[in-house]
């Protein structure tokens, strides 16, 4: 891997870090997304530093380049963030359909209290 590319990708890695950081203390991402975050960034700055170790890993597994390695984790952890994504709407709307009850209930008894 070229000098460049190694400077690159720990920069990526670094500014990564610094805008989870930023956005962590804004309070605008929750910290288990944040570690997720931390997470690809120090996998950025592992491979731009030990660009070797990752290549003797794609050629273990079967992985003719690297890229094709990073592709499919890539691939994995999108299908991870899809699954997590999709585990929160469900539970936002099992939230939304008790909230919705709760006040028909509540109307309810309001209309009821000014019949009497």
């Amino acid at each position: 891997m070229s000098i460049n590319l190694t400077i690159t990708l720990t920069l990526v890695s670094l500014c990564l870090i610094i805008l989870t950081t930023y956005i962590l203390k804004k309070g605008r991402i929750p910290e288990k997304y944040a570690l997720l975050w931390y997470g690809f960034s120090i996998i950025i700055l592992l491979v731009g530093i030990c660009p070797n170790l990752f290549s003797l890993i794609s050629g273990k597994l079967g992985f003719q380049v690297m890229s094709n390695l990073t592709i499919g984790i890539l691939i994995g952890i999108l299908i991870l963030i899809t699954m997590a994504l999709t585990v929160m709407v469900a539970g936002q709307k099992k939230k939304t359909t008790l909230l919705i009850q709760e006040i028909s209930i509540l109307k309810k008894e309001v209309q009821n209290a000014k019949e009497k």
